[in-house]
């Protein structure tokens, strides 16, 4: 019997792969392509272009290591969600974050944003709800949530370009998106 390669998480896997493939893209293109994968600190509601950005910021990466990290965790941790919540709710789940990323970043600061983690802390924190019964708040829940949104509260004071704010929306996010089973769990 010999084994064969399961697509098993397709959201997540083709998530991925797009990041993997607009990186590479973007070297070939002397760097021009990624600022479609960047939303900035104005969006002209006018143009297509300008509104994908409040979207497509979470597929584009600045360089390798910020791929590789982001992906690392997604990989890990997505199937798990995917297998839970379904592939659907993970993709309106995923959307759903990086809109709230997206605007947030217009309205409140003047810088790019581009990049993952607020997907990856989405996932963190929606993965803690994984083994839940109706009514309860998990452990697990409360631990991970001080331990990464506080390290993030504290690391926000850097000036490091790193927008720890998409990282603490992205995991609230997947606290409410778990908490209150506003999507309907893939059971």
């Amino acid at each position: 019997m010999v084994a064969r390669l399961k697509y098993n998480s397709p959201v997540i896997l083709t998530f991925a792969l797009v990041c993997s493939i607009i990186f590479i893209l973007d070297k070939f293109t002397a760097n021009h392509l990624m600022r479609l994968f960047a939303v900035g600190s104005e969006i002209n509601f006018t143009n297509p272009l300008s509104v994908f950005t409040l979207f497509s910021h979470i597929i584009g990466h600045a360089n390798m290591e910020h791929l590789l990290g982001n992906l690392t965790l997604v990989l890990l941790l997505g199937p798990i969600a995917e297998e839970k919540y379904g592939s659907l709710n993970i993709f309106i789940m995923i959307l759903i974050t990086a809109l709230i990323t997206g605007l947030l970043n217009v309205i409140f600061f003047d810088t790019a944003l581009m990049g993952a983690s607020g997907i990856v802390f989405m996932l963190i924190l929606l993965v803690s709800f994984t083994n839940v019964d109706a009514g309860q708040i998990p452990m697990t829940f409360v631990l991970v949530a001080i331990l990464f949104i506080g390290k993030e509260l504290l690391l926000s004071v850097k000036d490091d370009q790193v927008a720890q704010y998409a990282h603490i929306i992205g995991g609230f996010c997947g606290g409410v998106f778990g908490f209150t089973g506003i999507l309907k769990r893939n059971y």
